[in-house]
């Protein structure tokens, strides 16, 4: 969705849009004209359907007519030898006429134009008794045996004697392919057939009868007030169709069946000046901005984004010199570009001058408050000399090493990579190796083993912890390691949101005094309360006391600044 919203508010794409709004009207107005053509085009075509059903009925009528004339003039001579004779020369003369018959009273053939199939039971037909029982003509749909395979129209007139008899009948058969309209029509759809039907809609006979639906469709009553009915529906395959009907004679019309020509239909055969000629013509220009869009647009922006990538990497010294070539406005961009990444580049020396300057004086600031912390331990030293109280001399001496505890942070400081963290693991061994060596220059060798993890720490969260260190570090001194040495194990570890220092001795051989109200007590839990820790001072199981700072773990300040990782990498070290 988001990829979508995105290609949505493109440049090449708003400036589709933009155009694809700008040629709607015309694409519109091609659309009327396209259906005012279609409406005119399905107009003509239901006029000239209407039309050719009237020709066709029209046609119809005049050779029923014709051959009403043409019967009633024949009665009396197609009687004789030659009468076959003169009949199928009339037939082909005419033309339209597939047989010209005469019968006697019992409906046996006496003389036709073609040869007549026996019908016994002609004499008992429905349209044979309406003309022996009075009825002077009719027209109806030619039974099989007048035209076997082949739909046509009966037309039939009575013929009787000077006295009235009934003598029999003189028949014209007219097939209905003659009253289909000619193909060679071009007012007429290409397809077309044609049926006679009865008044209510039944089919009589058909040209092809898959044309015509199943069940009536036209209102032939209508057809019979207006003269002409046009319709549509579809045929029995399913397919749609336009009807038109027209009267004959009597209940009998004619209807005619061509194909509907429906939107696709018409746009299939007028494709070019109907659907093509709009759509391409749109089309090409949407193409056309399209292209022009990447080429001279976005293109560019593209190559000015990837300058943009350089330089938020830093890398000033690349110049967008392929934009010589591009449009004026994009031109201008790159110039932009390159002036930005020049003022950059000069502003970045200077603040990297100024920031080494800064790290300098900084560096000189820490060595000299170390140098200080120094020659203050110094003066403490002499002055410790020059005591002779144990206890005065006892207390000089815990000072000394909180100073020079202070002094080796700034140490660590000036003498790091970086002025603000400090690798704690490092830092603990340093320490260490301190402390133990001044309390060894007036008293027993003591072993020590160190275990840190990992840990960077700001000088902030590094000076209440080496304070500490020191406290309990010179407590277990004093009360555990001074008469008979032994080893001291200086533990540091993090796990996840907690770190931990532990300072653990092997005691004196006493029972460890846990109760106290000393003063490295008091600074201890001070040093605790600052790192927001808390402390524990309880017996170990070496016969000693271990003394436990326990805190949450410090992230150092700065950018790639990182965590401890719980993977232990003791250092030892042994004094």
């Amino acid at each position: 969705m988001q990829r979508l919203a995105g290609a949505l508010t493109t440049i090449r794409f708003r400036l589709g849009a933009a155009l694809a709004l700008a040629l709607l009207p015309v694409l519109l107005l091609g659309a009327i004209q396209v259906s005012v053509a279609y409406k005119k085009d399905a107009d003509e075509e239901r006029t000239n359907l209407a039309l050719a059903a009237a020709r066709s009925a029209a046609t119809a009528r005049a050779r029923m007519e014709g051959a009403s004339v043409l019967l009633e003039t024949l009665a009396p001579q197609v009687i004789g030898p030659q009468c076959t004779e003169r009949l199928a020369e009339i037939s082909h003369r005419l033309g339209g006429y597939e047989n010209l018959i005469r019968f006697d009273p019992t409906g046996q053939d006496v003389c036709s134009a073609a040869p007549v199939l026996v019908d016994p039971t002609r004499r008992t037909s429905d349209w044979f008794a309406r003309l022996a029982f009075g009825e002077a003509s009719l027209a109806v749909r030619a039974p099989d045996v007048f035209s076997p395979g082949e739909p046509a129209l009966l037309a039939a007139e009575r013929v009787t004697s000077s006295e009235g008899d009934f003598e029999g009948v003189v028949a014209a058969v007219i097939g209905l392919k003659s009253l289909r309209p000619t193909q060679s029509d071009p007012a007429l759809p290409a397809g077309t057939e044609v049926a006679l039907a009865d008044s209510q809609g039944h089919l009589l006979t058909r040209t092809d009868p898959t044309a015509f639906p199943r069940n009536p469709v036209l209102d032939l009553e209508k057809v019979k007030a207006q003269g002409s009915v046009i319709d549509y529906g579809r045929d029995q395959r399913g397919d749609p169709r336009v009807y038109s009907a027209a009267p004959l004679m009597g209940d009998v019309f004619v209807v005619l069946s061509a194909p509907s020509q429906g939107w696709f239909t018409w746009a299939r055969l007028n494709p070019l000046s109907g659907v093509v000629f709009p759509l391409l013509a749109f089309l090409t220009a949407l193409v056309a901005v399209m292209v022009v869009t990447e080429r001279v647009v976005v293109r560019w922006l593209h190559y000015l984004q990837r300058i943009a990538s350089i330089y938020a990497r830093g890398r000033f010294t690349v110049r967008p010199v392929q934009a010589e070539s591009a449009p004026p406005e994009i031109r201008d961009l790159a110039h932009s570009l390159a002036t930005m990444a020049n003022a950059i580049e000069t502003r970045d020396r200077s603040l990297l001058d100024s920031l080494a300057q800064k790290d300098a004086l900084m560096r000189e600031i820490h060595h000299r408050v170390r140098n200080n912390l120094q020659v203050i331990s110094s003066l403490l030293s002499m002055q410790q000399r020059a005591l002779t109280d144990p206890a005065a001399r006892e207390a000089m001496f815990d000072t000394r090493q909180r100073i020079n505890a202070m002094a080796l942070i700034y140490r660590a400081l000036y003498q790091g990579v970086d002025l603000k963290r400090v690798d704690i693991r490092q830092f603990l061994g340093d320490l260490v190796a301190q402390l133990i060596v001044e309390q060894q220059e007036h008293g027993e060798l003591i072993a020590t083993e160190l275990e840190a993890d990992e840990l960077i720490i700001d000088p902030d969260k590094l000076a209440p912890l080496a304070l500490f260190a020191v406290e309990a570090i010179s407590n277990a001194q004093k009360h555990a390691l001074a008469h008979r040495g032994g080893m001291l194990h200086v533990r540091f570890t993090v796990n996840g949101e907690e770190a931990q220092l532990a300072i653990i001795d092997e005691g004196s051989g006493a029972a460890p005094e846990l109760a106290g109200t000393g003063v490295g007590r008091a600074l201890m839990m001070a040093f605790a309360r600052q790192l927001r820790g808390r402390m524990e001072l309880v017996a170990n199981d070496l016969g000693g006391v271990t003394a436990r700072l326990i805190f949450p773990t410090p992230q150092a300040k700065g950018a790639g600044a990182a965590r401890a990782q719980a993977r232990p990498k003791g250092n030892r070290a042994a004094a």
